[in-house]
């Protein structure tokens, strides 16, 4: 968490001492009541229109204010438990840490672990897998970079969990490391899944059967060469084609590559973007490097490389496997390889 850009709020002296303690360890800003005219805190009128301005820009939010001051604060802002920042609130002594919202996702449980720990204090964890010492799913997902589907299936199984039943469980390649845990029951085919009962499907396909939290790797790495001037729907419109009729999962996109002369084509920076990965771009040299199934001499004579789809996906898998050689539009050329999954 310390790493993260975390915001404090003072309204009183006593808070102030606190939030200053805390940035003092853990990092971040420290805001306080201008009539505190409080040393190295940035000063605020209305702590409501501060919020507004800074509830998006920060990852991590605590209060030392009573919660319910907190809560009237930040209502207006939020959005979903996978886009929301982390609140913690402490009470004027220091003595409670609560974790106010974003608890698992965006952090405020091991936030306000450390906010207690700073101050002596006590965390006060809510969150029902917490409380009861049982494992949270989306957390575990989170930690071991899988990509939550659709966060509201999360609470199905977690409450199973809870309940003391067990869960199916469909992970092959034992992304979740869960093959040993006897809260689980193994599915091995989509005909073996009982839609009626709570269950987890990890995959980097586009096969997650009905009811299922579905989770995606990121390990499918897309290689990428366009014309000047490319547009972003362009890209999208053949990368969704693409792993439609391949039956790949959208979710499992992990990186957009391509030659460096494309550093700039703000297509292919927007649609990176879109998938919510960092853009890589390859010298001719590497490129040039790699071995691939169907170089072409028209690329070659254009980038003075053989291939930069094919090759740039390789690149960025890392000794993975080509799932899809090169397929073309008139103004895109897309591969796909899979990264090794040890």
């Amino acid at each position: 968490m310390s790493a993260k850009k975390i915001a404090y709020y003072a309204l009183t002296s006593k808070g102030h001492a606190i939030v200053s303690r805390l940035a003092a360890k853990l990092g971040g800003t420290v805001y306080a009541s201008r009539r505190l005219e409080a040393e190295g805190a940035a000063p605020f009128d209305s702590l409501s229109e501060l919020i507004s301005a800074t509830f998006n820009t920060f990852d991590a939010h605590v209060f030392v204010a009573a919660a319910g001051i907190a809560v009237r604060c930040i209502a207006p802002h939020l959005q979903s438990k996978e886009t929301d920042p982390a609140v913690v609130c402490l009470d004027q002594e220091g003595q409670y840490a609560i974790s106010l919202l974003a608890g698992h996702l965006g952090g405020a449980n091991e936030l306000a672990t450390q906010c207690a720990r700073v101050l002596g204090g006590q965390p006060v964890i809510t969150t029902a897998t917490d409380s009861a010492g049982v494992l949270s799913i989306d957390m575990l997902a989170q930690s071991r970079g899988l990509v939550i589907a659709d966060i509201d299936r999360v609470k199905y199984v977690n409450m199973a969990l809870l309940e003391g039943l067990r869960v199916q469980l469909y992970d092959p390649e034992d992304w979740l490391g869960l093959a040993w845990d006897m809260s689980f029951e193994g599915v091995g085919r989509v005909e073996d899944w009982n839609a009626s009962h709570p269950g987890i499907w990890v995959t980097w396909h586009d096969d997650c059967p009905q009811g299922a939290l579905c989770l995606h790797p990121r390990m499918l790495h897309l290689g990428v060469g366009c014309r000047l001037g490319v547009s972003k729907e362009e890209i999208l419109d053949h990368v969704h084609a693409v792993f439609k009729a391949k039956g790949l999962a959208l979710k499992s996109i992990a990186s957009l590559g391509s030659v460096e002369a494309k550093r700039h084509e703000a297509g292919l920076l927007e649609a990176a973007y879109t998938f919510g990965v960092d853009p890589v771009f390859y010298s001719t040299k590497q490129l040039a490097s790699i071995d691939v199934p169907t170089p072409s001499d028209m690329v070659l004579a254009h980038m003075n490389v053989p291939s930069v789809a094919e090759a740039s996906a390789l690149l960025a898998a890392h000794g993975g496997k080509l799932l899809v050689t090169k397929e073309k539009t008139s103004t895109v050329t897309l591969a796909v390889a899979r990264a090794r999954c040890d």
